[in-house]
């Protein structure tokens, strides 16, 4: 048996175990999240950016690649140009694209709260099933329903008709299993059964509190379905023949369709556009302190 000198004595040093290997500097991964931020938002308001600084340009600097250049400035009279061609028309169809998407996405979203809210209170034979089906509604693209909806509004005597859009944009079944999901969340039992007990029948139940409580998914369906009618094609291409009932989507896709011919829809086209994205712009700005926070909190203790 050996012995070691006591100035040779071997000193073990302790394994060392998977949670105490060195890390990386915990600035170097925020530096990288905070650069892909950068990143991304820069991609995102790239294209406003460059929309911005082109509605102020002329034929003549859109069609010479002189769009980012701040030498020229033309706003005021592609404003003016915008407000006299065709009798002012493209204010006619932005009144119409408020209309459409203003009042259909406030209906919309009270009719799909109302269904979440009936899927998720009440107890009716077949209500999973009912469900499952409108489940189903939201695996259907929008736009393989265009030629039958257009058919059955032929069958209705409404096409080339402000019905003809507004009406298709009342159903949304995402806007239902969003609606359910919301009132799952923000919806407790013994808030509806203290009402039930104080008296309160069903739609007072769901008008002075079910309601309230699910305001968040009142909007969040709102902004999802306004977006939607607001940059929604394809129906109004299909139905509509009128230039006088068109949203300005398709108003803009009609003015655009004839800038080979006359390059100066260019200016007017650019120009309607941005103005077109302002209403987005104004709601989500407008209405997104209604995600922040449900009125449940605190109402259960």
């Amino acid at each position: 048996m050996t012995t070691l000198a006591p100035g040779r004595a071997r000193t073990r040093r302790p394994a060392r175990s998977a949670g105490d290997r060195p890390r990386r500097p915990r600035s170097l991964s925020r530096a990288g999240v905070n650069a892909a931020l950068v990143l991304a938002t820069a991609y995102t308001l790239l294209p406003l950016g460059w929309l911005l600084t082109a509605a102020a340009k002329n034929t003549g600097d859109l069609l010479g690649g002189r769009t980012l250049s701040p030498a020229t400035w033309h706003l005021g009279a592609n404003l003016h140009d915008l407000a006299t061609t065709g009798d002012g028309i493209y204010f006619r169809w932005y009144l119409n694209s408020l209309l459409y998407a203003g009042i259909g996405a406030s209906l919309c979203a009270l009719v799909c709260v109302a269904a979440g809210y009936a899927f998720h209170v009440h107890d009716f034979p077949g209500k999973e099933k009912v469900f499952g089906l409108v489940l189903l509604g939201v695996l259907v693209p929008t736009t393989a329903l265009a030629l039958p909806m257009y058919l059955l509004a032929s069958e209705v005597g409404v096409v080339n008709t402000f019905w003809a859009v507004f009406l298709p944009s009342l159903v949304n079944p995402f806007g239902v299993y969003l609606a359910r999901v919301f009132c799952a969340g923000y919806l407790p039992g013994e808030v509806l059964e203290a009402a039930r007990i104080d008296g309160a029948g069903e739609l007072r139940t769901f008008r002075s509190i079910g309601l309230r409580m699910v305001m968040p998914g009142l909007v969040t369906v709102f902004l999802f379905q306004f977006t939607a009618i607001w940059n929604n094609f394809f129906l109004p291409l299909v139905m509509l023949s009128d230039n006088r009932l068109f949203p300005v989507s398709l108003g803009l896709y009609n003015w655009n369709t004839q800038t080979h011919a006359f390059p100066e829809y260019y200016p007017l086209v650019i120009t309607g556009s941005l103005f077109a994205v302002l209403p987005l712009v104004a709601a989500f700005v407008g209405l997104q302190r209604h995600w922040k926070a449900g009125l449940t909190a605190g109402s259960v203790k």
